[in-house]
């Protein structure tokens, strides 16, 4: 008799976690996807007021001042030597 109850208490147990899973779950993630958000915006610098967030801190710029950053041009490699050919034979 003792085994039936101890049986039937840990089904219960169970019962009642899974229940309380399915309950808690979306408020669960969508706790931990608000902090990842925040995390990920204090890691950016992301702000409000449209600001440049890759901007360095210190560096000012006049309003409607326009600034080209350009990458330096890597020397084109030539397309025509993809691969090596290789003849092939079908057999039969």
């Amino acid at each position: 008799m003792d085994f039936l109850k101890t049986l039937l208490i840990v089904l219960l147990v169970f019962f009642a976690l899974r229940f309380t899973w399915k309950l808690a779950k979306p408020y669960l993630f969508r706790y931990i996807a608000k902090k990842m958000g925040q995390r990920f915006e204090k890691s950016f610098g992301a702000n409000p007021f449209g600001e440049n967030p890759f901007k360095q801190h210190g560096e000012t710029e006049k309003e409607g001042k326009v600034t080209i950053d350009r990458n330096p041009r890597n020397n084109p490699k030539n397309s025509k030597t993809v691969g090596e050919y290789v003849d092939y034979e079908e057999v039969e």
